[in-house]
């Protein structure tokens, strides 16, 4: 068993940053739902043929990592996913307990340098400020998966450390970290990272913690060096606006942007508000960005209640795009299209989501990227 290497300078001081999403990857990595956690009351016997289908699309593209609690669990979900026709040689299963599925905001964020070499960062984590406990599991993923791969890790902590222990345990590492989350932060893989201020400046987050000191966090762990907001966050959305709803970079320099043209739709001040800011927004060289405006799925209720459905929450891997569809097919198809013709060298494929999205989340929430490395 490998032991747990921590870092004591940043990333940045480092010479790591945190890559582009459709860059080279290794794997993608899903946290398997528990049937008594809280993501999908009344619906967890749909949930694991939907992450089948996700999974039936990387197999052939990249490797897919699991975590799952135990050996009886590796065998249930092992069967589960034969049943569903997902290749099993490409599923790697890690021992790793977990309270909820959703391995964008729990699971590790991979940083590489220029010799390849990867780390991870292991940021705080409290379920969407709290609104969610128990969160512990959750937030030992990153400084677990580390112990097992065998990566150094970072802590983004508010003060310095005292004692460094080589080998220890996720839970002996000392406290209080920087709280982040994967679906809050958006990369353009040249040095800009986009958020929202809905989210990191929340005082349900770090409240003692300024914006500039939230900047500096993010230039630090992510080594990134320009730091872009935008405000707001779609109805439905429990995590207090995470941007991976609104605004994902699909090129350095191509931003794209959900827009809601129904004007007495829910989301079309907060989306109308958001597109403007970016007209605003530059990247690292002081350039504007390209624009691209991505159509709204329709309205998706569950019990009257609106669900945080978007296209946005797509997903790279290996030389395709997984984009989350909900109805009508007329609807899905624009969106489908407008992203194939600005992503010409990936196969843009759409995956049905109207169950997934009863656990307030898609496809990008469910999953965290591995990048290629040495």
């Amino acid at each position: 068993m490998p032991k747990l290497k921590v870092l004591t300078k940043t990333p940045a001081q480092l010479g790591y940053t945190f890559p582009a999403e459709w860059a080279k990857q290794e794997a993608t990595w899903f946290s398997w739902p528990r049937p008594e956690g809280i993501s999908f009351p009344g619906k967890y016997h749909t949930i694991p043929q939907n992450i089948a289908a996700i999974m039936r699309q990387i197999t052939p593209r990249q490797w897919v990592y699991v975590n799952v609690p135990n050996d009886n669990w590796e065998y249930i979900v092992r069967a589960q996913l034969k049943e569903c026709g997902v290749d099993l040689k490409r599923v790697k299963f890690f021992h790793i307990k977990t309270n909820e599925n959703w391995c964008r905001d729990h699971g590790p964020a991979f940083v590489v340098n220029k010799k390849g070499q990867r780390a991870i960062v292991d940021w705080g984590f409290n379920a969407w400020g709290g609104k969610y406990a128990p969160y512990d599991a959750d937030d030992d993923v990153p400084s677990e998966i580390a112990f097992q791969l065998g990566l150094p890790v970072f802590y983004p902590r508010k003060t310095p450390f005292i004692t460094k222990t080589p080998g220890q345990l996720v839970a002996k590492i000392e406290r209080p970290l920087v709280i982040m989350e994967g679906g809050a932060v958006e990369f353009n893989g040249a040095g800009t990272v986009l958020t929202t201020t809905d989210c990191l400046l929340n005082k349900n987050r770090n409240p003692d913690l300024s914006q500039a000191q939230v900047e500096q966090y993010l230039k630090d762990y992510y080594g990134q060096t320009n730091v872009c907001w935008l405000t707001g966050g779609i109805e439905g959305d429990d995590t207090d606006g995470h941007v991976d709803d609104l605004a994902r970079f699909i090129s350095p320099t191509k931003l794209v942007m959900s827009i809601e043209s129904d004007p007495k739709d829910a989301n079309y001040k907060v989306l109308k508000r958001a597109r403007k800011q970016a007209d605003n927004l530059r990247d690292q060289a002081g350039r504007p960005f390209e624009i691209i405006e991505l159509p709204m799925p329709g309205p998706v209720e569950h019990d009257s209640e609106r669900l945080p459905a978007t296209y946005i929450n797509f997903l790279f891997i290996n030389r395709a795009c997984l984009v989350p569809t909900f109805g009508p097919k007329s609807r899905d198809k624009k969106a489908i299209d407008i992203l194939q013709s600005h992503l010409p060298k990936h196969e843009v494929i759409g995956i049905d989501c109207h169950e997934l999205i009863w656990g307030l989340g898609a496809i990008h929430c469910l999953t965290q990227q591995m990048p290629a490395g040495k």
